[in-house]
């Protein structure tokens, strides 16, 4: 049986998966019914709007919001929370990060990557090339001079 970590419930983090707000961070306000909810991201840049919950990705990120607050009520809590910087910190968002980066680069930065991978494996082959040296099983003691 699995147990469910993620519930939809005010104050959830969500990423929005699609639409003109894709991509981008904003917490549930209100539930409206089992299909739609209240979403509000003012340090996000997503307006406080209603949104399918098909369109959303719920995170682990929860905090406490208190019932029915406007967009002011939830920017204070956004700042005092640092739910970005939460956000930032979460594997999901560096690995978008990361990709991101990756989609960015020229054909140059391609090439400087395989050319550093390149010199990395040769240096690693280089050192699982060399023989382990052997212990000794006796320590050896040192001659007192006199």
């Amino acid at each position: 049986m699995v147990n469910f970590t993620r519930f939809v419930e005010a104050g959830r983090v969500v990423f929005i998966a699609s639409g003109p707000y894709a991509k981008k961070v904003a917490i549930i306000v209100e539930i409206i019914d089992q299909r739609r909810v209240l979403i509000d991201g003012p340090c996000s840049g997503v307006p406080r709007q209603e949104i399918s919950i098909n369109r959303l990705h719920l995170t682990k990120l929860k905090y406490k919001l208190p019932h029915g607050c406007g967009t002011n009520s939830v920017e204070r809590h956004w700042k005092r929370y640092d739910i970005t910087k939460d956000w930032e910190n979460t594997v999901w968002a560096r690995k978008l990060h990361r990709k991101s980066l990756r989609a960015a680069m020229t054909d140059f930065d391609r090439f400087k990557v395989m050319v550093a991978r390149k010199q990395r494996n040769n240096i690693l082959k280089q050192f699982k090339l060399k023989k382990p040296v052997e212990k000794t099983s006796k320590p050896v003691k040192k001659a007192v001079k006199k």
